[in-house]
């Protein structure tokens, strides 16, 4: 086959070399093919509706969009829609949850345009009125090309950020009016002259310089999504790290989390600052473009106000460090922030008494400010501006083993002490400081105390409950209930098993330690704690302080725990030989828990576990019955009903325990068989046929219909013949 190329210019006809001419196919115009002609191009179809009443349309897509407030003023005609709306931008940097809108829609709409109010009364006026304005733009923009109040309010959406970035507008405008009341009696020549004259008074004031404007800090993209990747990275870092922790703690928008903090030297510290045991830190949204903030917990506001300054400043200037470091810089630097923080409202004051003296307010108020310079330079050494420091005698002087004074060191070395002989006594250890100081707990002293009070520690620094296990008692029906893995500092709701009435339970704990046997709260509403069950206990290493990994080891009462460390492989040893529950009072007096009668003491029944009980548990009532039943309304255990009704004065209530009797092992009440052997407990009653199996197989007890009882009969009486 021949090809066809193409025809030059002017050319009907293509040779192909032999004389045959072939016509070439018209070329076809790529751009007419994909651009339509003008007459063809059609506009976006509009609804009959819009075109007939177009207020009413668009007043009806606000109303599925929105659902607002809908009310018209009878005098004006006008429509008021009010409804909030919240920023579909995801990155939204404003603290705006919602935006609350009154939308004035005239009677001749569209020819009169409509105003938006803005109602938030957490957002300055000033702001407010740029969103208003803003409104007015978008309406004039989209003035004569058909936009609709919905699309307006989606481009009001998309443009809320830039509006918010505005300058703030003044609306607060001081007009200053001259009463000339007095003047009215005298000439007008008087009055025009008391007129220029009040007037020169005014220009000769000078204006108030304007404050700068400050625009707000921008970033672009890039940075944002660095900063976002970083923190996302640092976070995860110090969540796996604290999560398990107790103090733990992470708001709902994940900005702030409360953390655990334990200052390297907590006795430097002001006295303000020494209950310290948590801190919540502030970690922006665009961190670390924006700077961090801590906020300490339960400690004196004036003393950790200074502290949170300083520390948001160092970790400004220290960008390069991480969240776990900043935090680790916290704890070990804790003390030093303090004492600076304290120099400098020292030279504040000194600077304010200077100040005092040279205007000359006069020496009684210098001689204040002074006073209160050396009580703040007192409160920076550690003492008390009311107490005079004596001096040590010469043979107490502090010194090491080198000999170097106290003062050439400022480190935590193992000291001697000198006694007025010369002589050198050792340090004392720290086995050996009074038993009855203890830390200073964040812990309020209220509810149900936890202790050990005989508890064995070997090799084990602290020990941590942190999943605890109790038994406790309704307080409407005295019945027995289970309320298993409570978590440090979170309530648990439950219900009674048998009267269904809910209760609560949160505990708060504490550290065990050789100071200190009280493992922590119980906060109990609607119940009493009756006994501790198997909980998790979490050592932390006596040689290298590290804590045993989450979840630790599961004790209870009289059990011994032995193990090893993970870091230094040092062998440790807990035992718990009792458990002491004791109730806090309103006036923080130690009470007994209260009591509904005289104590009720305890059956014997002399059981053995694996072994069978008495008849297998069957009376002369049900004598296929092989179990026991401790009935709830006195606690004591017979085999039926009647039995208790033979030997008890009072009204059964239906039992919700029982003890097998093939293994005498006590259980939660079950229908057919014991949860440990698995044997049946009802012996069921069946008849004298086969029934497929699972009636009787021996032909002594088969019922003569049954065809099994005389099956292969013939076959044996004729053997027995042959």
């Amino acid at each position: 086959m021949i090809p066809i190329r193409p025809k030059p210019s002017g050319s009907a006809a293509d040779d192909d070399g032999n004389g045959n001419a072939f016509s070439s196919p018209p070329r076809r115009d790529k751009q007419a093919v994909q651009t339509p002609p003008p007459s063809r191009v059609t506009s976006k179809p509009v609804p009959e509706r819009q075109l007939r009443s177009p207020r009413e349309y668009q007043i009806d897509q606000l109303k599925r969009r929105f659902s607002p407030k809908e009310s018209t003023d009878p005098n004006t005609g006008e429509t008021s829609l009010v409804f909030s709306f919240k920023p579909s931008d995801p990155d939204f940097p404003y603290d705006l949850e919602k935006l609350e809108c009154d939308l004035r829609i005239a009677r001749d709409y569209p020819k009169q345009h409509a105003r938006l109010l803005v109602r938030n009364k957490d957002i300055p006026r000033g702001f407010a009125v740029n969103i208003e304005r803003g409104w007015d733009r978008l309406v004039e923009e989209r003035k004569g090309k058909g936009g609709t109040l919905l699309t307006i309010m989606n481009a009001l959406d998309r443009g809320l950020e830039q509006m918010l970035a505005e300058e703030k507008k003044e609306t607060v405008k001081i007009t200053v009016f001259k009463d000339s009341r007095h003047l009215e009696g005298q000439p007008k020549g008087v009055i025009g002259r008391e007129a220029i004259k009040e007037t020169a008074k005014v220009v000769e004031q000078p204006k108030p310089a304007p404050r700068p404007y400050i625009p707000m800090e921008t970033f672009t993209r890039d940075q944002i999504a660095e900063a976002k990747a970083r923190r996302a990275q640092e976070v995860r870092q110090l969540e796996a790290r604290m999560s398990r922790l107790p103090l733990y703690h992470k708001s709902s928008d994940g900005v702030i989390y409360t953390l655990p903090l334990d200052p390297k030297r907590r006795s430097s510290l002001p006295s303000g600052l020494q209950s310290v045991h948590s801190v919540q830190l502030v970690i922006p949204l665009l961190y670390p473009l924006q700077p961090l903030r801590v906020l300490l917990n339960d400690v004196d506001a004036d003393e950790a106000e200074a502290v949170e300054e300083l520390f948001t400043q160092k970790a400004v200037e220290q960008k390069q460090m991480s969240l776990t470091s900043h935090l680790n810089y916290l704890a070990t630097n804790l003390h030093a922030l303090a004492k600076q923080a304290a120099q400098e409202k020292q030279k504040a004051v000194q600077a304010a008494a200077a100040a005092a003296v040279e205007e000359g307010k006069g020496k009684q108020v210098a001689d204040e400010e002074a006073k209160e310079a050396e009580h703040v330079a007192s409160a920076v050494d550690g003492e008390r501006g009311h107490l005079h420091v004596i001096p040590r005698p010469l043979e107490w002087t502090l010194v090491n083993a080198e000999g170097s004074s106290e003062d050439e060191s400022d480190t935590d070395d193992d000291y001697e002490f000198v006694d007025g002989e010369g002589n050198t006594v050792s340090k004392p250890s720290s086995s050996e400081v009074t038993p009855g100081t203890t830390l200073p707990t964040a812990t309020a002293e209220r509810g149900t105390a936890l202790s050990f009070p005989s508890i064995e520690l070997h090799g084990i620094e602290l020990l941590q409950v942190t999943l605890l296990s109790l038994s406790v008692k309704c307080n409407r029906c005295k019945t027995l209930n289970d309320v298993t893995n409570l978590k440090p500092s979170v309530e648990k709701l439950s219900s009674c098993k048998k009267c269904a009435t809910s209760f609560s339970v949160t505990f708060r704990p504490e550290r065990v330690h050789a100071n200190s046997t009280r493992a922590g709260f119980i906060d109990l509403s609607g119940c009493t704690v009756s006994d501790m069950l198997p909980s998790s206990f979490i050592p932390t290493c006596g040689r290298c302080s590290t804590s045993y990994p989450a979840p630790g080891f599961v004790s209870v009462r009289g059990e011994t725990t032995t193990n090893v460390c993970r870091e230094c492989h040092a062998r440790f040893t807990f035992k718990i030989p009792d458990v002491k529950f004791l109730t806090y009072s309103s006036s923080n007096q130690s009470t007994l828990p209260p009591t509904s009668g005289p104590r009720r003491r305890d059956q014997k029944l002399g059981l053995h576990a694996g072994d069978p009980l008495p008849d297998r548990g069957a009376c002369s009532h049900y004598k296929r019955s092989y179990r026991w039943f401790r009935f709830s309304c006195c606690n004591k255990v017979y085999p039926c009903d009647k039995c208790h009704q033979a030997a008890e004065d009072h009204v059964d209530e239906w039992a919700n325990r029982m003890i097998c009797g093939w293994c005498s092992r006590e259980q939660n009440y079950r229908v057919e068989n014991c949860a440990f052997c698995g044997r049946s407990v009802v012996r069921k009653r069946t008849g004298g046929f086969w029934e497929g199996g699972k009636g009787t197989r021996d032909k002594v007890l088969m019922r003569r219909g049954d065809r099994r009882k005389y099956r292969n009969k013939k076959d044996g009486n004729k053997a027995n013949k042959g």
